[in-house]
């Protein structure tokens, strides 16, 4: 209520001290932006309608579930199942995602959602994903970590995930092709990469030094 109130007096909010709070950011529509501080709950800017959530720190499970639109940017690492549904809108993430990343994704005309990752994800990255984009970009991970965990893309029928550098494909589901990328899917990389390194103080140059691969259903 708090945070509806000072939306109502301006078009930006920032909560500090957040500690497991639930529903940050819910339905936030076009215009309005919440910044956080802290550690939000389960399910930080669901339904996102157009709006923009900022979090200085890690994030719980299901961010940005069944988000319609809108962007999330996380200066940190996240739970299981982020982006769940996602419908359209953008998700930046610093670092890594836990396991059912982007699952259920989908897409429709132009509404077209896409999920970033700068570091690996956990298990079933991409799970029956039906539209959108997501991209791993693997960085600063340690010796010995997978750039993705078991069943990746399982049941994937639409969409693509850009992935760079080196990835175990033993870890892919059986009905994905791992394919290299064409001019469209260049530029539309590029674009993401950009934003991310942008958001994150990182070396453009440096990310874009590795070969991308696309997989597909």
């Amino acid at each position: 209520d708090e945070i509806k109130t000072a939306l109502k007096k301006s078009n930006k909010c920032t909560v500090k001290d957040v500690n497991g709070q639930r529903y940050i950011g819910c339905a936030l529509d076009a215009g309005k932006t919440i910044e956080v501080f802290g550690t939000p709950g389960n399910d930080m800017a669901c339904y996102l309608n157009g709006g923009r959530v900022v979090v200085y720190g890690n994030c719980q499970d299901a961010v940005g579930n069944t988000m319609n639109g809108g962007e999330i940017v996380v200066y940190g690492h996240c739970g299981d199942a982020m982006g769940y549904g996602m419908r359209a809108g953008q998700i930046f993430i610093k670092d890594n995602v836990a396991c059912r990343g982007g699952i259920h994704m989908k897409e429709f005309r132009e509404m077209r959602p896409v999920l970033v990752i700068g570091q690996n994800a956990g298990s079933f990255l991409g799970e029956y994903m039906a539209g959108g984009t997501i991209v791993l970009l693997g960085l600063n991970m340690k010796r010995g970590e997978k750039l993705f965990g078991s069943h990746c893309a399982s049941g994937m029928h639409g969409g693509k995930i850009f992935v760079r550098g080196a990835f175990p494909k033993e870890n892919l589901s059986n009905n994905i092709k791992v394919e290299k990328l064409n001019n469209e899917d260049e530029r539309e990389l590029k674009a993401y990469v950009k934003r991310y390194c942008k958001y994150f103080d990182v070396s453009y140059d440096s990310v874009m030094s590795k070969p991308f691969k696309k997989l597909v259903p």
